[in-house]
């Protein structure tokens, strides 16, 4: 099949869940968001090719918690059923915060409409934005996926608010024709008055 490219391919050979797993290895070789011992956020995370990174990443003495309405079992990993805009998502991740990084790869369902795809793309990396400013670690790192467009530029100014370094990758496991593009964002600033 066309779609089955060399990523495709060696997500089966290494035993990942998703061609995915080979875009954080990249993001990670690039810009050391994941370190043995670290505490991990997952956020959408089905069918769980990032969470299987981020655990081999971590551990001995990290831990990956993963959340999304699909519900994934991978030994090790601590699964969260929960859509990420339900109101009571921070209370229920108080008990393994906090992180010292958070990650999402979530995705909208794809309509073909690219203006459409880019709006709710922003949508879910302005929560899990929401959801990482509230659980981050002082000089903790997030990651999110997005779809390049016109509203971008409104979301990585908030993030340099909050970030030390913000800057857009796209990692070579990417789909060359897709618009999909990662926001990488190192060195959380917390707004704590000393």
């Amino acid at each position: 099949m066309k779609n089955r490219d060399h990523y495709y391919w060696e997500a089966k050979r290494y035993g990942y869940r998703s061609r995915a797993s080979f875009k954080l290895l990249q993001i990670n070789e690039r810009f050391y968001i994941l370190k043995r011992g670290y505490n991990v956020l997952d956020l959408g995370a089905s069918p769980g090719g990032w969470s299987q990174v981020a655990l081999e990443l971590v551990t001995p003495g990290g831990k990956v918690v993963a959340v999304d309405i699909k519900p994934i079992k991978i030994r090790g990993v601590i699964f969260i059923k929960k859509n990420v805009f339900d109101e009571d998502i921070i209370e229920k991740l108080k008990p393994h915060a906090p992180f010292n990084v958070v990650l999402s790869d979530m995705s909208p369902n794809i309509s073909g409409v690219s203006s459409w795809d880019h709006a709710r793309s922003i949508e879910l990396a302005e929560r899990a934005f929401q959801i990482a400013s509230s659980v981050l670690l002082e000089g903790g790192h997030f990651v999110a996926k997005i779809f390049r467009g016109d509203m971008e530029r409104d979301l990585i100014r908030k993030c340099k608010r909050r970030f030390e370094l913000v800057k857009l990758h796209k990692p070579k496991a990417s789909l060359p024709h897709s618009s999909e593009i990662y926001l990488i964002c190192k060195r959380f600033k917390s707004l704590r008055i000393p």
